[in-house]
């Protein structure tokens, strides 16, 4: 039996506001329908996945089948968070791409390190942030098998 595929829940953890109404922008250019939610560093990240705080309440924090993730936000990093999330057996299942501007060999490197799915370099222009941005979408959200929510 087959079942309709439910649509993807989208994390977007970046401090950079103008970046995140670029995704947004890119994500609709895209014609991507996913629902998409947004935090702003490490801690929200970490809260949301946790269902903590702001984000305790059943619908506030939907699990996300992808999380983008900035590696340089305050408060906890991309790298802290990184890790926290794949060391956490509930967390290390959902997908994991780096979305930053650091191209540095050492963040590369760690990041794979530390159970990244994907790293990305930010694209420079809008042009080139949807076509990422289309990508994405049709690698995760139509060709990749994810595994099945799995609710703590």
């Amino acid at each position: 039996m087959t079942h309709a595929p439910r649509p993807i829940i989208l994390l977007v953890a970046d401090d950079d506001h103008d970046d995140c109404l670029l995704i947004r922008d890119a994500l609709a250019e895209s014609r991507l329908v996913n629902q998409v939610h947004f935090v702003h560093d490490g801690d929200q990240l970490m809260s949301y996945l946790r269902r903590e705080g702001r984000f305790a309440a059943p619908d506030a924090a939907p699990r996300p089948g992808l999380i983008l993730l900035d590696l340089n936000m305050p408060r906890k990093d991309g790298r802290e968070a990184l890790q926290e999330i794949k060391a956490d057996p509930v967390l290390r299942q959902v997908p994991v791409v780096i979305l930053t501007t650091s191209k540095a060999e050492e963040d590369i490197f760690r990041s794979y390190r530390l159970g990244v799915n994907s790293y990305i370099a930010k694209p420079v222009t809008f042009e080139a942030l949807v076509d990422m941005v289309q990508t994405i979408g049709k690698y995760w959200f139509e060709i990749v098998e994810l595994p099945p929510d799995q609710e703590p």
